[in-house]
């Protein structure tokens, strides 16, 4: 082999392996940048040597991108000069334009587009083996580092950029964390997706959405004969009673089952050992939103609250257990909890009593009926009426329709609904009479 031969065979293989550095230097920046920072503190907190160096470095990405940057650069140009100086030994001409596209095209192929596509669908095996080299390179580099971030970063505050590192951005809010949940896919079973959405939806939800209203509350008038009051606690399905003198506004105590065993004693059995087992009530407003009243149920060791307007006047109760159902959904053993207030039909739509709570409707059919305003459905259809239907009424609203089948006491009872297929197609409601 003459002297030529082998300085062209030390040209080509100096070429390919710079290269081979370009590559790796492409491909660790596109595999740190792309890690997933969740999944990356997870892994440093169960020790993994490999996301510690990549945490690491990543703590201060100037530094990290500086050494990167300087690597690749240099390896680039030194290849750009060893190809010139080929082309020269094959050619006898520099050929500056043939020799620059042959070159553009051997970097952009085999040290930018092929790395860097690996390390954007494997960053985990490309960055976490890369890190060794990168904080070597760094500590060896460093004075040079520092020089280029310090005149970068003074160039990036004169072009009115902070220079320093903002985490901000990294936090998820909770819309960004709901798509996390979705995106999930089978790691997370089903009905863990539902619970941790719940969670989510939890501070979008006042305890007005979920309380039983004062019309269903079940309590005891403390004025009813004895007996009345005795055949409303051996046949209650619920734990804790309500006490209240002559009307529901005038709550003086909650009365709890397990305390009826503290009676059975009592001879004669009066309203007085009744009223002396009672706890005072729980008030609280009806805008306080769920996960705080969640904490407030947890702080103050109690189950039940009495949801009150801002005029003082009862408008409902609502339980631990209403809370905790609006995250795992329903578990209560109550036996009226088996009367379902939605039936399909043959026909596919829905028979739903009035005083079922849009969100109900909404969560079990999947529907969007409007839950801004009334709770109900029978407050819905009263809303969009502006009156109280003396007999029976179709309304179309936005993709849906509700016929009126009975009407008791001035309250819609009883609603035949279905979907109409017309979401968001017409903004007003359209009303008809039927015989």
């Amino acid at each position: 082999m003459t002297p030529e031969e082998s300085s062209l065979s030390m040209l080509i293989i100096s070429f390919v392996l710079l290269i081979i550095a370009s590559a790796y230097f492409s491909s660790s920046e596109t595999g740190m940048m792309s890690l997933n920072r969740y999944r990356l503190k997870h892994m440093k907190r169960n020790k993994h040597p490999g996301a510690s160096r990549a945490s690491k470095l990543l703590e201060t990405p100037d530094k990290l991108i500086g050494v990167i940057l300087i690597g690749n650069n240099f390896v680039n140009f030194l290849a750009a000069s060893i190809a010139t100086s080929i082309a020269i030994n094959l050619l006898g001409d520099p050929a500056p334009l043939r020799t620059a596209v042959i070159l553009t095209l051997v970097v952009l192929i085999f040290a930018e587009v092929t790395p860097k596509t690996i390390a954007a669908l494997y960053p985990e095996k490309i960055a976490y083996p890369s890190s060794i080299l990168l904080i070597l390179l760094l500590k060896i580099l460093y004075p040079v580092v520092w020089m280029v971030n310090v005149v970068s970063n003074f160039l990036v505050r004169m072009l009115g950029f902070k220079s320093e590192s903002d985490d901000s951005h990294q936090q998820l809010s909770p819309e960004e964390l709901r798509t996390v949940v979705y995106e999930s896919g089978e790691r997370i079973p089903q009905r863990r997706h539902g619970m941790l959405l719940n969670i989510l939806d939890l501070e979008q939800v006042t305890v007005n959405d979920i309380l039983v209203p004062r019309n269903d509350i079940i309590g005891i008038d403390i004025d009813d004969d004895i007996d009345e009051i005795l055949s409303l606690i051996a046949n209650s399905q619920h734990t804790r009673i309500p006490v209240y003198k002559k009307d529901i506004d005038h709550i003086v105590g909650i009365f709890h089952m397990r305390s009826t065993g503290k009676l059975i004693n009592v001879d004669p059995l009066n309203k007085a050992a009744i009223l002396q087992e009672t706890t005072e009530p729980y008030y609280i407003p009806e805008s306080t939103p769920l996960h705080t009243q969640l904490f407030n149920f947890q702080k103050k060791k109690m189950r039940m609250a009495v949801v009150v307007d801002e005029y003082a006047a009862v408008i409902g109760i609502v339980t631990l257990e209403d809370i905790l159902e609006e995250i795992v959904g329903e578990f209560t053993t109550d036996l009226a909890a088996n009367n379902k207030d939605i039936h399909e039909q043959d026909d596919g739509s829905f028979l739903i009593d009035g005083s079922t709570s849009i969100r109900e409707i909404n969560r079990t059919l999947s529907w969007s009926l409007d839950s801004s305003g009334a709770k109900t459905l029978n407050g819905l259809l009263t809303e969009i009426l502006q009156s109280i239907p003396e007999s029976s009424v179709g309304i179309e609203m936005d993709g849906y329709y509700a016929e009126v089948v009975q009407i008791h006491d001035n309250v819609i009872r009883t609603v035949n609904m279905r979907t109409t297929g017309k979401e968001n197609q017409n903004s007003g409601s359209e009303e008809a009479e039927f015989d």
